[in-house]
């Protein structure tokens, strides 16, 4: 009951400081695993999407934000969890499949999951080449992905900048992707990549970003 409350308050919030223009968001099953396919332009992104819906999403975030014992942190976290966050070591691999493997089980208790493919969010605003974990988990988890644009995200906390500040953004999302036509073929890489590709370049519909067809090397600092 706290946490629903307090997410009510928080997406109140949101929509109050960044104005969003919220399009689509009837496309988004309202049950049944989904994932949510998001481009990534600023720190905010995991927490915007959703509080744009009714619907519970479940994300990744730094376990940082988890783990602080100040007055501050506890508070940070707390947010973080009546958001559906899930923490993750970024810098541990076997914490990091730890995490979908948590992603897993949303999905396999039919909740909605948000993931950004491109593994990082891109400092130059433009859309880079997928990792296949959103394939990965879509695949096992036989679970639909909504691709999801995200516009303006960058305005409100530029690149260095610790807070945001107030500004439009845009939240669009696209129609329902369905993989089942490779059921079985979780395994195959060549599958994971086209459909990784698939899901890019639906976002890419959607955003407008110039797409570039290489990994976004992940910052040194968040």
């Amino acid at each position: 009951m706290f946490y629903r409350a307090l997410r009510v308050v928080l997406s109140f919030l949101a929509r109050l400081f960044l104005r969003p223009v919220v399009e689509g968001a009837d496309r988004v099953p309202a049950k049944g695993p989904v994932i949510l396919a998001i481009n990534h332009l600023a720190v905010i992104d995991s927490f915007v999407v959703p509080m744009m819906l009714k619907r519970k999403v479940a994300f990744l975030a730094k376990a940082e934000y988890f783990e602080a014992k100040s007055v501050k942190g506890r508070l940070v976290g707390t947010l973080f969890r009546a958001l559906g966050a899930i923490p993750v070591q970024r810098d541990n691999s076997r914490a990091a499949l730890a995490s979908l493997e948590d992603a897993g089980a949303v999905l396999d208790a039919g909740g909605a999951f948000a993931i950004h493919p491109e593994g990082t969010r891109s400092l130059d605003g433009r859309l880079h080449r997928g990792r296949t974990g959103v394939a990965q988990l879509a695949l096992e988890h036989h679970a639909l992905v909504v691709p999801v644009a995200l516009i303006g995200t960058d305005k409100v906390q530029p690149k260095g900048k610790k807070f945001p500040r107030p500004h439009r953004i845009t939240v669009r999302f696209g129609d329902p992707l369905d993989f089942t036509r490779y059921d079985g073929m979780g395994n195959s890489l060549p599958i994971r990549r086209a459909v990784t590709d698939e899901v890019m370049y639906a976002i890419l519909e959607l955003s407008g970003q110039e797409y570039v067809d290489s990994y976004h090397k992940r910052p040194n600092a968040a």
